[in-house]
């Protein structure tokens, strides 16, 4: 995938969460939002999920025909929640847009898929809940698109990690400390180098593979019981063959750097 593709579609998925993370405001007290119990324990106490699934073909199409499926979920309860997964997953579809798309919702993106899309074109639009607690619901999005006469499809991620008490988003500057970037940027870092140690591909030519795929700066990250997980999309970090990789920032590392209701107790 082009550089400039990846950013324009970036750009659009960090538009869909700008508004409600700009005014996301982290707890007046000190008290844990993260507990120090595995996810099986954790998630017992989270938003209760429905899950939404379907696969459809374009209407009258006989043949070759283009598909789209969706595999997420919705909170019932909480409209804005449900509402913020479905535009954004519809969203992050704008691979090469020069500006936002023409459509909000996952319904309107159908529609405009089936009068767009070529015979063989396919789309999947997924999302899951990758944390949950009594105060903190983590989602992970997905899409996966596949143009015909492409060699493969595209893919994109990304983490939309909510605060269930406030009911709104947080993004990386509400949940570290002022002036800490750099101590979050550090600590990224580190854990890509320990990434690339433990990389088959990277080993064989270090300097190599580190010119054509250099460290990147990401804030698409997520809590989980261990730490915060940065995920980035294919060709961001790594090629193809790589998939979406993971880098996870042990709360260790993140000790003076999250605001302390976001750290284990």
């Amino acid at each position: 995938m082009k550089p400039l593709i990846r950013q324009l579609r970036l750009a659009l998925i960090a538009g869909s969460f700008a508004v409600l993370a700009a005014c996301a405001s982290g707890p007046s007290d000190n008290i844990s939002l993260i507990p120090a119990e595995i996810a099986e324990q954790t998630s017992k106490e989270g938003l209760f999920t429905q899950a939404i699934k379907w696969e459809h073909k374009k209407p009258g199409c006989t043949g070759d025909c283009p598909t789209l499926k969706l595999d997420s979920v919705i909170f019932p309860g909480i409209e804005r929640l449900t509402q913020l997964v479905d535009h954004a997953l519809a969203v992050m579809t704008g691979v090469g847009n020069s500006g936002l798309p023409p459509y909000d919702t996952v319904a309107e993106y159908e529609q405009y898929f089936w009068k767009t899309a070529a015979p063989r074109d396919s789309v999947l639009l997924a999302a899951k809940t990758r944390y949950r607690n009594k105060n903190l619901t983590v989602v992970e999005l997905n899409t996966w698109q596949y143009f015909t006469g492409s060699a493969h499809g595209i893919s994109a991620t990304q983490f939309l990690n909510w605060d269930n008490a406030a009911g709104k988003v947080l993004g990386l500057a509400n949940v570290l400390q002022p002036g800490k970037n750099d101590a979050y940027v550090a600590a990224l870092r580190s854990v890509h180098s320990q990434w690339l140690a433990a990389n088959p591909d990277a080993q064989r030519d270090p300097q190599a593979y580190a010119r054509v795929w250099p460290f990147q700066v990401s804030n698409n990250f997520g809590f989980s019981d261990q730490g915060l997980i940065v995920k980035y999309d294919s060709y961001q970090l790594a090629p193809y063959s790589s998939g979406q990789p993971e880098l996870l920032i042990p709360y260790s590392a993140l000790q003076d750097v999250l605001r302390p209701e976001y750290l284990p107790t």
